[in-house]
């Protein structure tokens, strides 16, 4: 089948995620890094994509300022994605420009997906459809989630390549039936894209 729609991932190819942002206002960056590895914050971030809430979480912390420290996450949120990824937007526009079909798959939370669109209100445009982890109860790399993605879309998961940063979502796009990207910058996507004919 021919390949006919590029499927983005966000984090890390469109938006640059740094969680430690939200609390610098008031530690250090060091501090901030320190305080999320003391709370297993990863681990919590990836119950969140998968549909729990921060303030739950929070309630699981037995320390009482690191408690109310992470509870303020999802009003913070915005401070975490100050900056696009260099160079990407330009190519999705290409794409977008030549008729491309654009869609999106992010493990991001239903908590703070709507304060992301405050950060960057272009990411809730520029796609048709838009997959979000903590809104469907699935997180990548699980094939159910492309396949989400392709029902919601009504395409064939042949007709699509996917672009992540991860290497273990890109292997869970290709056991889903998609081809895969993995990115490594926006220069090095344009070659890709454009070897498969996209551009």
């Amino acid at each position: 089948m021919t390949l006919t729609t590029v499927v983005f991932d966000i984090g890390g190819v469109l938006v640059d995620w740094q969680p430690h942002l939200a609390w610098t206002d008031e530690m250090t960056p060091a501090d901030a890094r320190a305080f999320m590895d003391r709370i297993g914050f990863n681990q919590i971030n990836l119950a969140c994509d998968a549909g729990a809430s921060f303030a739950a979480a929070a309630t699981e912390i037995a320390v009482t300022e690191d408690a109310a420290r992470l509870a303020q996450y999802v009003a913070r949120y915005p401070q975490t994605v100050p900056r696009k990824v260099p160079g990407t937007w330009d190519v999705l526009y290409e794409l977008k420009a030549a008729g491309v079909s654009l869609h999106a798959i992010t493990n991001w939370s239903a908590e703070t997906w709507p304060q992301g669109l405050k950060a960057h209100p272009e990411l809730g445009e520029v796609f048709e459809t838009t997959i979000v982890s903590g809104q469907e109860g699935i997180v990548k790399p699980s094939t159910a989630i492309f396949h989400r993605l392709c029902e919601q879309a009504q395409i064939a998961p042949e007709a699509c390549v996917f672009i992540d940063d991860g290497l273990h979502n890109c292997i869970g796009a290709k056991a889903a039936g998609m081809d895969a990207i993995h990115f490594k910058g926006a220069d090095r996507l344009r070659t890709e894209l454009q070897l498969r004919g996209f551009l």
